[in-house]
C-alpha cells in the first residue's frame, strides 16, 4: 500500500508540469486541499501559488476569482477584495447573474470569510452569499455533493473547517465530480487509510499512557478525556512528520485537564494557593506544600515534562522552558478564577478577558504545540506564541467565547467563576440574549485577527496556520454552542470516522474509470 503511495506521488507531482493556466493550477492546489494531500506537495504548491500571484489573472468567472482570493490569502499573500468588484454595479451591489451561479456563491462565501478588520466590503459579501445559498439550499433539497458542501459551509465556512474532517466528506464526493483524477483520488484514500493506522496505533499507546497516569494520579472527580486530548492535538499535526509535536501536545492537554477540573470541581482555594505555589517554583521538592491528594498529580507533571526534554534533541531543549512558562502562567490565572469565585467577585469585561483568554489553555496549547514541531519550532514562533499577541491572542478569545457560550447555555461547573457572558450583562445592564449576540461578534473579530496575522507575520504564516488550527478545533467542539470536549458523546461519531472506519479503495476507483472510457 506504501510502495503504490509512492508511486502515485509522483503522478500528482507531475500534473503541476501539465497544467496549461493558472485556472488549472488553482484547481489543482484546492483538489489536494480539499483531500487532504497538500502536505505531500507543500514545496510544488507554495512555487504555484507564487506562480499564480504574480501572473495577470482575468477571469470572468466568480469561481475563479473567489478561489484563487482564499488560496492566496490562506498562504499569506495578499490579494485586494477589489478584485470581485467586477462582479458589482455601479451601486456596490452583486450583478444579479452571479446569483444563478451556487458554486460561485459557495466560493464567494468562504473566500469572504478570510476578510480582516475593516473590510466591510467582504462583510457585505459574507452576508449576500449567505443569503443566497440559503435560498438555493431551501429550493434545492436534492442530495448532491454542491449541496452538502454548501450545508457544511453554512454551518462552518470551509477556512474554518478541520482539514481530516473536511478531506473525509471530500473523498466521498470527489469521484463524483467530471474533472475527477482517479489517480488524485486513489492517492487520497490510500493516504486517509495509512494515517489512520499510523493514529490508531498511536492512540493505542497513547491511551495506555493515558490510563496509567489517571491511575497513578487518584484524582476521581476528573474527566476522563485522554481519546478527544489525542484528537484535538490531531486535528493541529495530523502529518506523519509532526508525530512528536502531536504526542507532546496531547500529553500536555491531558496533564492541563487535570489541573483544570481540580480548581474547577475540587480544590479549596487554600489548596488551589498550594498548587499555584509548587507549579510556580517547578521543583521536586516543592511536592512537600500539596495536600496529599494533590501529590502524586504534581510528581507526574514533574516526569512527563522532564520526559518530553528528553526525547528532544540537544538544540531543542531550551524549547520546553517556553512551555513550562506557559504552564505556570496557566496556573496562575486558574488560581485567580478560583479567587474570584470564592470571593462571589463578578469582574468587568476587560478585567475578566486579561484573566480568562489566558485560562481559555489555547495560548498555552499554542506554545506547547511547537516543542518537538521540527522545523515550525524555532525561537521566533516560540517567542511569538508566548507573546500571546495577534493570533494567539485571538485563538485564546475564540476558547473563551465559545466555552462561556456554551456554558451560558448548559450550566457551568460547580466552582466555576461567572463567565464573560454574565460579565457583560452586569457591567452594561443587557439580556442573555443582547450578550451573547455581542460576544459572537467578537469571535468574528477575533477570526478577522488571525487572518490579519498572516500578512503581518510573514515569515511566521506557516505558525499562524498552525495556531489556526487550533482555532479550527475549537469551532468543531463548541459548534451551536454545544460543548463537545465536556460532553464527549457529541465527538464520538466523527472520532470513529476518522480513527477506526477505513476508506474503500479499489471498487470505486474501478467503476470512475469505466465511466470516463
Amino acid at each position: 500500500m506504501r510502495d503504490r503511495a509512492d508511486q502515485l506521488k509522483e503522478e500528482v507531482t507531475l500534473l503541476f508540469e501539465t497544467c496549461k493556466d493558472v485556472e488549472e493550477k488553482l484547481k489543482l492546489v484546492d483538489v489536494l486541499q480539499h483531500l487532504g494531500i497538500d502536505h505531500h506537495f507543500e514545496r510544488r504548491i507554495a512555487v504555484a501559488l507564487s506562480d499564480i500571484h504574480g501572473a495577470e489573472f482575468n477571469s470572468s468567472s466568480l469561481h475563479d476569482v473567489a478561489l484563487r482570493f482564499r488560496l492566496l490569502r490562506q498562504h499569506g499573500l495578499w490579494v485586494s477584495p477589489d478584485e470581485f468588484n467586477k462582479f458589482k454595479g455601479p451601486d456596490g451591489r452583486f450583478n444579479a447573474e452571479v446569483i444563478d451561479d451556487p458554486m460561485g456563491m459557495l466560493s464567494l462565501y468562504n473566500a469572504a470569510h478570510l476578510l480582516i478588520h475593516g473590510e466591510v466590503e467582504l462583510e457585505d459579501a459574507i452576508l449576500f452569499s449567505r443569503h443566497q445559498l440559503e435560498t438555493i439550499i431551501a429550493r434545492n433539497l436534492k442530495s448532491s455533493p454542491l449541496s452538502q458542501q454548501v450545508t457544511r459551509a453554512l454551518r462552518i465556512p470551509l477556512p474554518r473547517t478541520l482539514k481530516r474532517i473536511e478531506a473525509l466528506n471530500y473523498i466521498a464526493e470527489y469521484n463524483q465530480e467530471q474533472a475527477c483524477n482517479p489517480s488524485v483520488l486513489e492517492l487520497a484514500r490510500l493516504d486517509f487509510n495509512l494515517l489512520q493506522l499510523l493514529h490508531l496505533r498511536e492512540l493505542k499507546e497513547f491511551s495506555r499512557w493515558g490510563n496509567n497516569l489517571y491511575g497513578a494520579v487518584e484524582l476521581t472527580y476528573s474527566r476522563d478525556r485522554i481519546v478527544e486530548c489525542y484528537f484535538w492535538s490531531y486535528t493541529i499535526y495530523y502529518e506523519q512528520k509532526y508525530a512528536q509535536a502531536r504526542i507532546i501536545l496531547a500529553k500536555i492537554f491531558v496533564l492541563a485537564t487535570l489541573l483544570d477540573d481540580t480548581y474547577d470541581m475540587h480544590a479549596t482555594l487554600e489548596e488551589g494557593q498550594k498548587l499555584n505555589e509548587a507549579i510556580q517554583r517547578w521543583d521536586e521538592s516543592a511536592i512537600s506544600v500539596l495536600p496529599e491528594y494533590l501529590k502524586n498529580y504534581y510528581a507526574k507533571l514533574m516526569s512527563t515534562f522532564k520526559e518530553i526534554e528528553d526525547e528532544l534533541k540537544s538544540e531543542e531543549k531550551y524549547y520546553i522552558t517556553y512551555a513550562v512558562k506557559a504552564y505556570q502562567r496557566l496556573c496562575k490565572l486558574y488560581l485567580q478564577q478560583a479567587v474570584w469565585f470564592h470571593q462571589n467577585y463578578i469582574p468587568s469585561f476587560q478585567e475578566h478577558l486579561e484573566v480568562s483568554i489566558i485560562s481559555s489553555g489555547s495560548p498555552m496549547l499554542s506554545v506547547v504545540s511547537f516543542v518537538g514541531a521540527g522545523d515550525l519550532a524555532t525561537k521566533e514562533a516560540l517567542e511569538w506564541a508566548f507573546g500571546c499577541t495577534d493570533a494567539v491572542k485571538a485563538c485564546g478569545e475564540i476558547g473563551r467565547f465559545q466555552d462561556d457560550l456554551a456554558a451560558f447555555k448548559h450550566g457551568k461547573g460547580k466552582l466555576d467563576m461567572a463567565t464573560s457572558v454574565e460579565s457583560y450583562m452586569k457591567e452594561h445592564n443587557v439580556t442573555g440574549e443582547e450578550a451573547t449576540a455581542v460576544i459572537s461578534n467578537l469571535v468574528e473579530d477575533a477570526w478577522k485577527t488571525i487572518n490579519q496575522a498572516r500578512f503581518e507575520r510573514s515569515s511566521l504564516v506557516p505558525a499562524v496556520n498552525r495556531v489556526a488550527y487550533l482555532a479550527m478545533s475549537i469551532m468543531f467542539f463548541y459548534q451551536g454552542s454545544e460543548d463537545a470536549y465536556t460532553f464527549n458523546k457529541l465527538s464520538m461519531n466523527i472520532i470513529k470516522q476518522l480513527f477506526v472506519k477505513l476508506i474503500p479503495i479499489i471498487l470505486d476507483i474501478i467503476l470512475h474509470s469505466m465511466c470516463q472510457q
